[in-house]
């Protein structure tokens, strides 16, 4: 399957590209800083390096617009996005990733995520939504973007309710009393 590119001038391109350089290593970098707040500091210096990849940049940069991911308006104008498909089958703190087939039903069925991962799934979703809603941004903005797609994605319940549990804790206790929390979290 060919994908045709929109031709776009050269100044448009730099711009989008220091522009994409510049969001995607604000949100690694503020993924990095909740992660030592959550107990995976070493962990998180590894998030999203994928992002940086040809596979990923360079369809960040035709498809950035400063205000959501690219990977949205990539989705507008094939109808997947390719970035997204090479970003969630390198990056386990996606629950996307966690899918494999059952044996029992021969379909792809998600598998609960480990700990970690989940861990680093918060506060990926956490840096994301400052990094989008700006000055705008609330502890809620979190479970917000969570609860509007509940019960339309393929997650496993628990890894579902766990993630939902955090981002409400956010919500309603802050980010202080919930990294606390989520420090000290070893099973669930």
């Amino acid at each position: 399957m060919t994908v045709r590119l929109k031709k776009k001038n050269t100044a448009s391109l730099a711009s989008n590209a220091a522009g994409h350089f510049r969001t995607i290593t604000r949100h690694r970098h503020a993924v990095i800083k909740h992660c030592f707040k959550a107990g995976i500091g070493f962990q998180g210096l590894f998030h999203d390096l994928s992002k940086y990849m040809p596979s990923e940049f360079i369809y960040g940069i035709l498809h950035y617009q400063g205000t959501r991911s690219p990977n949205e308006g990539e989705r507008e104008a094939y109808g997947f996005s390719y970035a997204w498909m090479h970003h969630k089958g390198r990056n386990k703190h996606h629950f996307e990733y966690w899918t494999d087939y059952d044996p029992k039903t021969r379909l792809m069925t998600p598998v609960k995520m480990p700990l970690r991962y989940v861990k680093e799934m918060f506060c990926d979703r956490v840096a994301a939504s400052k990094i989008y809603n700006g000055v705008n941004y609330t502890d809620g903005d979190a479970l917000a973007y969570f609860m509007k797609a509940k019960g339309k994605r393929a997650i496993h319940p628990d890894t579902s309710r766990l993630i939902e549990h955090l981002l409400r804790m956010l919500a309603e206790k802050g980010e202080e009393y919930t990294f606390d929390y989520i420090r000290r979290l070893n099973k669930y």
